[in-house]
């Protein structure tokens, strides 16, 4: 019914009477109110969803306009099964659901560790000055943490055994992330590791994570046999060969992701009973391929495809290097600090893939944190802390 009566409402300049004198009024004059009068009327009716008109304009609820909405799923080329049907219902609507604001959004820091975290006082140093900006939550999984500092004092939340390799590593981090999303204030979520430490000031990690849209998940495609070759058909039909990845299990993940996280069994569940050391001849790692297929498969362009805690695997062992007080120096950090290249070594020898850190777009450096170091490097890492943490967003 609107739309017709904006037609009978245009206006004539034929029918509106110039007055004669000193208050006549020039033709130019007429036509730009007729205009104006005109535009408004049919913004009205064709209420704009798009922009910042639309608040001017519309009598709508514009909330929705200003987030970007995911493209909508693929039609699938098979039949999906109940499960895959009732998963892309509820990840879907979490993706197209706006993130809830928050006046005092906060990065939750969420520590898996055996026990005491050697570099507590190093982390302090970082978050002194910072209260209320940060939430830290500490997984303990053999014994009590001694905690010496009060950002961790009171911080340990339930916790259960973990086994390296088994699925008891993807359950820690969910249930760290359980824990963290009962505080809306958190909206990103960083895990890490007693031998990670800070490589960067508070105010360039809190800005570097706040500031963009995209979690920091690592995600690649290792072609070896420590990659794809760990792949069981028994995954079938609801994860393919062809999205199988590999990754870090360091993430910072926003919060609308950390949530879809919680909301997932059917992919969690095939990587619980089909991932796993010493299955059909294969050690597949769950932590090191669920998160990375999993939102490869669902929001691909909403993760970055890097870590930001930095690990060098350049001696293609089963675990990283590990860092020494010996290689503890200025340079040795600052190089860290301005690494601005990522490097995946795959388990096939002949393949290496490295790429560009970007952050919104701009190349910039990759790494927020990094890992591992001895225990006995945290005297000279405090005492170098505030000359290699220099950098600003």
């Amino acid at each position: 019914m609107k739309a017709t009566h904006v037609w009978h409402l245009q206006l004539n300049v034929k029918d509106i009477p110039i007055m004669s004198g000193s208050r006549k009024r020039p033709v130019w004059i007429i036509l730009l109110v007729n205009f104006v009068i005109l535009f408004l009327i049919v913004a009205y009716v064709y209420s704009p969803t798009t922009s910042a008109a639309c608040f001017i304009f519309s009598s709508k609820d514009c909330t929705l306009t200003f987030h970007k909405q995911p493209p909508a799923l693929k039609v699938p080329a098979r039949e999906l099964t109940d499960g895959e049907t009732i998963s892309q219902v509820v990840i879907s609507e979490i993706l197209r659901t706006p993130p809830v604001e928050s006046n005092n959004p906060k990065i939750a820091f969420l520590f898996l560790t055996p026990g005491t975290l050697p570099f507590e006082a190093l982390w302090a140093k970082f978050f002194q000055g910072h209260e209320g900006r940060f939430s830290v939550y500490v997984h303990a999984s053999r014994e009590k943490p001694v905690h010496t500092t009060r950002y961790f004092k009171g911080r340990d939340i339930h916790s259960e055994s973990v086994v390296w390799g088994q699925i008891s590593m993807v359950d820690a981090e969910r249930r760290l992330l359980a824990q963290a999303l009962l505080d809306p204030d958190n909206q990103q979520f960083v895990l890490l590791s007693e031998s990670c430490i800070p490589l960067q000031n508070f105010d360039y990690v809190y800005n570097y994570l706040m500031l963009t849209n995209v979690s920091f998940i690592d995600c690649f495609v290792d072609l070896g046999p420590h990659g794809s070759g760990r792949y069981s058909e028994h995954m079938m039909p609801e994860v393919e060969k062809k999205d199988f990845r590999k990754g870090s299990q360091w993430f910072a993940l926003k919060r609308q992701h950390a949530i879809i996280t919680m909301a997932d069994s059917l992919y969690y569940t095939k990587f619980k009973y089909y991932c796993k050391p010493n299955m059909e001849g294969r050690n597949c790692y769950a932590d090191e391929h669920y998160l990375p297929t999993f939102f490869n498969m669902i929001d691909p362009g909403g993760i970055a495809n890097r870590s930001v805690t930095y690990v060098d695997w350049s001696e293609r062992r089963w675990h990283p290097k590990s860092f020494k007080p010996v290689d503890i120096t200025l340079e040795f950090l600052k190089n860290l600090t301005s690494i601005d290249d990522f490097i995946h070594f795959t388990s096939d020898s002949k393949r290496v893939l490295t790429g560009p850190c970007t952050w919104n777009g701009i190349k910039r450096p990759c790494y927020l944190f990094a890992r591992k170091f001895y225990p006995e490097t945290l005297e000279k890492l405090t005492l170098l802390f505030s000359n290699y943490t220099t950098l600003s967003v």
